[in-house]
């Protein structure tokens, strides 16, 4: 049997040891099923955008991801373009206007409206937009990687907006970058968020979730960092 070799930080291999939990078994059980869903999406974003809903074979995508996928295309097509492409999946996100990536954008103080004002003015033509541009399908491959990475079965519009960052090709990362939106503290800030959001359903606060998330998310963003730090120093990822 062919063998792959995986490295992990001090503190999590000696823990692992520690515990003797079986380590080949579980890493074969998260690597099929991080090969079925990468498989599923890349295969999803391949072809044509024809049918009643393109959105449908999505895999794992939630209800605002989809709606945010669905305002993407109708955006490239009103466009004239003959892709939906990088720079219409965050017209998606932002447009869609209740989902947790522009939480985290205002948490990391990038306005949206400021983002669709610095994109490039889109060429027009009459194309019909059928196809999801190479950008585009990369920058949804990262969106999966980075749920599977923190252990979550769903792709929501904020994995969607880590894809986003992390693709470097098309003009929908570049912008994101450009407002100052980088890979591994925006990775924080989705973690946090998400923690807060959790919190503040537990807790049955009055009051308006979505500052309470911001606020939260200032509160657990630097431990998280720090923590993200201290991980790339073990990997030497510095």
């Amino acid at each position: 049997m062919p063998k792959i070799n995986v490295y992990l930080p001090d503190e999590l291999a000696e823990a692992v040891r520690e515990s003797g939990v079986p380590v080949s078994a579980i890493c074969q059980r998260a690597l099929e099923t991080s090969v079925k869903r990468v498989t599923a999406i890349r295969s999803a974003t391949i072809g044509d955008l024809g049918g009643e809903d393109p959105t449908g074979k999505l895999p794992h995508f939630t209800e605002r991801a989809r709606a945010t996928v669905k305002i993407a295309i109708e955006q490239a097509r009103s466009d004239g373009s003959a892709l939906v492409g990088t720079e219409h999946l965050l017209h998606g996100i932002i447009r869609e206007g209740n989902n947790m990536a522009l939480k985290v954008l205002a948490a990391t103080e990038i306005d949206p409206q400021k983002l669709l004002e610095d994109l490039p003015e889109p060429t027009t033509g009459d194309h019909p937009a059928d196809r999801f541009s190479g950008p585009l399908a990369n920058a949804f491959e990262l969106a999966v990687t980075e749920a599977i990475t923190m252990g979550h079965n769903y792709i929501g519009c904020e994995h969607l907006l880590l894809g986003l960052v992390a693709e470097q090709d098309g003009t929908g990362g570049q912008a994101l970058r450009a407002a100052g939106a980088e890979l591994r503290s925006t990775r924080g800030a989705v973690a946090a968020a998400l923690a807060g959001f959790v919190h503040h359903r537990d807790q049955k606060t009055p009051g308006d979730p979505a500052a309470a998330v911001a606020a939260l998310v200032g509160k657990q963003l630097k431990p998280l960092l720090d923590r993200l730090d201290r991980l790339e120093r073990h990997v030497g990822l510095e």
